[in-house]
């Protein structure tokens, strides 16, 4: 069990997850799509609670992005309709477990019943602090940093920022994850290793963990495991082992 290997005291304060394989995992039992991503939300109440528990403080779930809206209608639909019935549902698990859910992304793309719920449950935790769960959605990390940039000229338009005065806390204060700390780990289902336009500037350092197990199997152990395996690293920020030793 990785859960007893994993040191409490070093957690990664930010963890991130794109959570991939869905359609896979249908397409291998011969179901539909939509069968996939129904299954993917019993390993996001897993993974979710798991994080909970062992004091994990954010988590980030990349759960719909800008390109995702260019599949079927029909598959859009169907994951829109699963958010909605899943932010209702959850509610109870969110409370229970002091988490405050946060979203970030284009969120006036969302459909309006999406947009209504998501405000919901929003508002019902935010007092909530054991633990924040951010779901990206209609999220791309390009359209994030384009919005950040033009918020950022915009003040040195109207002589209220010096482009001298330009550094990484005004960046970070106008992206989307401004009240979030940059990840520490970036997880990825199904076997597939590259980022997929996902929090581009807050990975700079972050430790990438790639299983090839699709996300509907992912559970709180492997979960653990990703953890534990971060908990193996070195992570010197550009320093030398012996200046971190």
């Amino acid at each position: 069990m990785f859960k007893e290997k994993i040191n409490t005291e070093k957690l990664p304060q930010h963890i991130s997850i794109i959570m991939d394989g869905n359609g896979r995992w249908a397409k291998q039992k011969g179901l539909l799509r939509a069968f996939g991503h129904e299954e993917g939300t019993k390993a996001v109440r897993d993974v979710v609670e798991g994080c909970a528990e062992i004091g994990v403080k954010n988590l980030t779930l990349y759960a719909f992005s800008t390109e995702n809206w260019s599949r079927p209608k029909r598959e859009v639909d169907t994951l829109m309709r699963l958010l909605v019935n899943s932010l209702k549902k959850e509610i109870k698990t969110l409370s229970s477990n002091n988490i405050k859910l946060n979203a970030i992304g284009n969120l006036d793309n969302l459909p309006k019943k999406a947009q209504k719920e998501l405000k919901e449950v929003i508002d019902k935790t935010k007092e909530n602090n054991h633990m924040t769960l951010t779901l990206a959605l209609s999220y791309g990390s390009r359209e994030e940093i384009m919005h950040m940039v033009r918020d950022v000229s915009e003040l040195v338009k109207n002589d209220e920022l010096k482009p001298e005065a330009i550094d990484e806390s005004i960046i970070n204060k106008h992206l989307y994850t401004k009240n979030l700390p940059d990840v520490d780990l970036l997880i990825r289902t199904s076997g597939e290793q590259r980022i997929s336009n996902f929090l581009l500037w807050q990975i700079a350092y972050a430790e990438l963990y790639f299983t090839n197990i699709l996300w509907p199997d992912f559970r709180r152990e492997d979960l653990y495991e990703a953890i534990f395996n971060y908990q193996t690293r070195e992570r010197r920020f550009g320093k030398t082992s012996e200046q971190i030793s």
